[in-house]
Formats: structure tokens, sequence, C-alpha cells
């Protein structure tokens, strides 16, 4: 983890490592998009054929008739989880649930002045959970995408998981998942975007996946909807009165996702800056994962002013930010998850929390949250109008549709206006 300052004769490298942290993204797309767009290709055009393949290839997947994981399979999965975990999916399968609930949307209508106007909420017809299961099982994955869907009302929620773990079957058994198949990667996205023999496609693909994954599920975009597109994850954590021990173990643990996880530390205090690379090389001396991607990724900024400390915090619009206390989130305009004070430990948003923790990365958190229940319901807008309503307002309208030049938009208009007036008259 390396130590830079914003002032002095380190604010040159400063600027730049700043500016290079800014336009991350979805680069590194670029060098597996065209093995990418081969299998997406295969998969839409030879549908099973190709899916069977990767699977095998790429999945391990024993069968053809093994894709298909069975709810005996899940259950069986359940009954061989010790009571204590289950426990644990059902608590933090509760926390999701009312956090979603609390986010639904709501349908309104008002009427003013002879005009109604609102919306309806409709879910999404289907969609598609993707469920990572590389270094480690993800059960809270499964968790995190599913019970939103259910929440919004999704029809029909399909999941993918290459190699799911026990843990992940089980979660699946909890939710009551009925389709859930065995395959990943950039083939297990084309198959919910485009659909094959064996699996029917889906309105919306939502989940977190490796590059294969994201490369997917950015090509297939305009076909499929899709949630976001998800690199390593990211911490960064501002703060003037932190215990470097603590800050040191969030950094540690969201530096273990990933050897390309991004890790931050920004304050304006330098000893407590040196405090926090101390401790994270205690804290990672035993995770070859979370070392590397400190040692590559790792940094600890120190601000010349807290104006400053604040300024580069919004501008890294980092996945996960953590800050001392709740008076710094006025200050707070981009980030996906907020972390409030010593105690809020990041993890805790990972697992039990109840917000979702699919969170934008790359920079995207300057333009959205994360996953939610909103991912997965469309708002319809209602409008009408009573003959007193369009008189009110048809004469402005008319004349802005004049201005665009748009011609029949006005006569459309003007000729209900003129059918408004005969009809009062008719009446007296």
């Amino acid at each position: 983890m390396k130590l830079i300052r914003t002032k002095g004769r380190g604010a040159r490298r400063a600027a730049d490592v700043i500016a290079k942290l800014e336009c991350r993204g979805g680069a590194a797309l670029e060098s597996v998009m065209p093995v990418v767009g081969r299998i997406v290709a295969a998969v839409r055009r030879q549908g099973d054929r190709a899916l069977l393949r990767y699977a095998q290839q790429f999945d391990s997947l024993p069968t053809a008739e093994s894709l298909h994981i069975t709810r005996e399979d899940m259950a069986e999965a359940w009954e061989s989880t010790s009571p204590a975990l289950q426990q644990a999916l059902r608590t933090a399968a509760s926390q999701i649930r009312t956090f979603a609930e609390k986010q639904l949307p709501k349908p309104w209508h008002e009427t003013t002045n002879g005009a109604t106007r609102g919306q309806l909420v409709r879910s999404l017809a289907s969609v598609g959970c993707y469920v990572p299961s590389g270094r480690h099982p993800l059960p809270s994955t499964l968790l995190m995408s599913v019970i939103p869907a259910q929440v919004a009302g999704v029809e029909r929620i399909v999941v993918v998981s290459p190699r799911p773990a026990t843990e992940t079957l089980a979660a699946a058994h909890l939710l009551g998942i009925a389709e859930f198949y065995r395959i990943g990667g950039a083939h297990g996205i084309a198959a919910l975007a485009y659909g094959t023999e064996r699996i029917p496609g889906v309105d919306k693909i939502v989940g977190p996946g490796n590059l294969y994954v994201t490369a997917a599920k950015k090509l297939v975009a305009f076909d499929c909807a899709i949630d976001m597109l998800a690199g390593p994850t990211e911490i960064v954590v501002t703060s003037e009165t932190g215990n470097p021990q603590e800050i040191a173990s969030d950094l540690v643990a969201q530096a273990e996702h990933d050897p390309e996880a991004l890790a931050i530390f920004i304050t304006t205090r330098e000893e407590l800056a040196r405090d926090v690379i101390a401790q994270t090389k205690i804290s990672a001396r035993m995770n070859p994962i979370a070392r590397a991607s400190l040692q590559r990724n790792g940094l600890a900024l120190v601000a010349s002013t807290l104006v400053e400390a604040r300024d580069l915090t919004n501008r890294l619009a980092a996945e996960h930010l953590t800050v001392d206390s709740s008076a710094d989130l006025a200050w707070v305009q981009n980030a996906g998850s907020v972390f409030v004070g010593r105690w809020s430990s990041q993890p805790l948003g990972d697992y039990i929390s109840g917000p979702n923790h699919t969170l934008p990365t790359g920079g995207m958190a300057r333009v959205r949250g994360g996953l939610s229940v909103h991912d997965f319901v469309k708002l319809i807008t209602v409008q009408e109008y009573t003959p007193d309503g369009l008189r009110a307002v048809g004469p402005s309208a008319v004349l802005l549709a004049e201005a665009e030049g748009l011609v029949g938009h006005a006569e459309a208009i003007r000729v209900r206006l003129q059918s408004s007036l005969e009809t009062r008259r008719a009446n007296g």
C-alpha cells in the first residue's frame, strides 16, 4: 500500500494517480471481447449445442442432464447445511426483504383542473440472476439478486451459477427457486439473453461476475436489459479519527475479493495514514489475494485539507465508502453504499444489513446506486383529460407543437379542442 501526498513534491504524482483512478472502468473488457464475442455468437446461433459444449469445457459440466438443478438437489443441500448457517441465511434474507419492501415504488395518481396524471408500477416478466462461484461460494449474492426480484413480483426468476456450492444451493432452496442452471461465463449470459432449447431467455440479467461475464453483459445489452457492468470491488475509507486496525481490516476484507480490487484510505493526517498502512501489512500477511491487491492497488492519500479530502472522495465515486459520522453524509455525493462510523464494518453490508451488495464500480457511482427493487419494476405513466382539462392546457401544447414545426401534433390537439367547444355549446 503506497502513501501519496497531494501537496509538496508529491503533488504532481498524486494528480496523475487520481486522474487515472477517475478514468478507471471497462478498458480491460476490450482484451477479452473477441473471445467473448465468438462465444456469445455461437450460443445465439447454435443454442444448446454450443451452450453444452462451453459448459463442459469451462464449467466441468458432467452431463447435459445435470445442467438443470432440481428442487430435490436444492432441498438436499439445505438439509446438509448446519442449523446455525440455516438461521444466518434466514436472518440475512429477512433483512434484505424488509429493505427491498421499503424501496418498492408505489402507484399514484392525482387530478387537478380536469387532468389526471399518475404512474402504474409493473414488475418485469422474467429475470436471470448470475451468481459467481469462483474463489469463494457466494450464497449472499443469490439472496441479494433474487429477493428484490421476488419483492417486485417478477414471475419467472432464473438463477445460473457454474459449479454452485452447497451453501448457494441451500440459499436457493430457502427462497423457493424453481429454475437453477449449472452454467456460467459468457455462454451463461448468452443463454439468458437469447434463450436456448433448454433455457428460455429472460428480459433482464442482473448480478456480478468476472471479466468474461461482464464483457458478455455489455455485448448483449442492446438485446436484453442488464443491471450494470460491475468490475473488481472497490473500497474508500475517508477518516480523520478512525482506528488504524479497524480501518485496515475493512481495506483487507474488500481487497481479498480480487487481486485487482481497489483499496484507498483518504485523510489529512499523515501519521494516521502511516499507521493504517502498517496495520494492513499485519492484517494481510496471511491473505495472499488481499496482499497482492494492496500491493498493486492500495493507496493512502494524504490531502492538504478536509475540503480536498472530501472532494477526492466524491471524485473517486467508490463502490463502498466509509466515513467517520453521520454528519459526513451531508458532503457525500458519489458512492455505491456508505458505512458510517467505526462499528459499521463494510462486510456487514456484504451479508446482513439489507441494502444490496451488488454495487456500481469503475466510477459509475456518479450516476447510479446499487441493485435494488427498482431494477425489477417499470414505471408506466398515465394521463387522462376531461374537456375542461384539455381546454386549460391544449392551446399551450398547440403553440409548442407549432414552434417545433410538428403540424400533425398541433392538429391532433386542435381537433379535440374544437370538438370540446362544440360539445359544450351543444350542452348549453
